[in-house]
């Protein structure tokens, strides 16, 4: 298969990329970093090239999209965590416009080519956020980034619910805890204990991590399921039910609607 994953240079999306280059597929990994993507890819072996993708800017959404002639498969790794108030090239949340609005606008603009499913990943953290549809990006109320992060991965369980109702085989996946690069633009706590040495692989390795976006992509799942380990931080992933606030469809078509508007990419029809 031809498979495109997103920040697949590093951490969880490398390791996705590495495993599905190893089981013989087609990889194409889309990051911004070019340098570290062709580092990532030369030690990979296989079949792997790479791209330039800034989720954080449309127009490089697009032009990427453009030179997409055939995907299988695409991946929605690449994400950002931890970061103070900040907006991507088209004023949006950087979470929000990185991890979810970037996302949902590549896959819409690769939508006549996706020829098997879409796989997005999300975090446990989406189980604690809410959706507030008149502010996605955070122009009104108190900014928190734990509650921002959180917000941009509960809409990417509400996208892959729109989406499966679409008649699109949609999958997210949830990786679990891991001691990645993902805290690198964080502060405080979280971006202080991100550099210790000795909580690396903790609570499991980016390479088992990686084992919910694998089976996502390689295994005959139906549209629409979620797979997530046990506790949502650990152990082999498995299928599971998703929050009723994740999968309520009016909230999904309202949200769909709304990142259509701002983005101005929809589901080819």
């Amino acid at each position: 298969m031809r498979i495109i994953v997103t920040g697949g240079n590093s951490g969880v999306g490398k390791e996705t990329a590495t495993a599905l280059a190893q089981a013989g597929h087609s990889v194409l990994i889309a990051a911004r970093d070019m340098p570290k993507a062709e580092r990532a890819a030369a030690d990979m072996g296989g079949d792997v090239e790479v791209a330039h993708l800034d989720l954080a800017d449309l127009t490089s959404v697009r032009k990427f999209a453009d030179s997409v002639d055939a995907v299988d498969v695409l991946v929605n790794n690449a994400g950002v965590l931890g970061l103070p108030l900040s907006r991507t090239a088209d004023g949006f949340e950087s979470h929000m416009g990185i991890n979810y609005l970037g996302h949902f606008a590549l896959t819409c603009l690769l939508g006549d080519r996706i020829t098997d499913r879409v796989v997005s990943v999300t975090s446990m953290n989406h189980m604690f956020a809410r959706m507030y549809l008149d502010d996605l990006n955070w122009h009104t109320r108190p900014y928190s980034k734990w509650a921002a992060y959180g917000q941009s991965k509960l809409a990417l369980m509400l996208f892959t619910d729109e989406l499966a109702r679409k008649g699109v085989r949609a999958i997210v996946v949830d990786p679990g805890g891991a001691d990645t690069n993902i805290a690198r633009y964080s502060t405080g706590f979280l971006g202080w204990s991100s550099q210790l040495s000795w909580l690396r692989n903790f609570p499991q390795s980016a390479k088992d991590a990686a084992r919910s976006s694998v089976m996502g992509v390689t295994q005959d799942l139906p549209a629409g399921t979620y797979l997530a380990p046990v506790f949502k931080q650990l152990g082999k992933p498995r299928v599971t039910k998703p929050l009723r606030k994740a999968r309520d469809p009016q909230t999904a078509r309202q949200l769909w609607k709304r990142s259509a508007e701002l983005t101005e990419c929809d589901w080819p029809r």
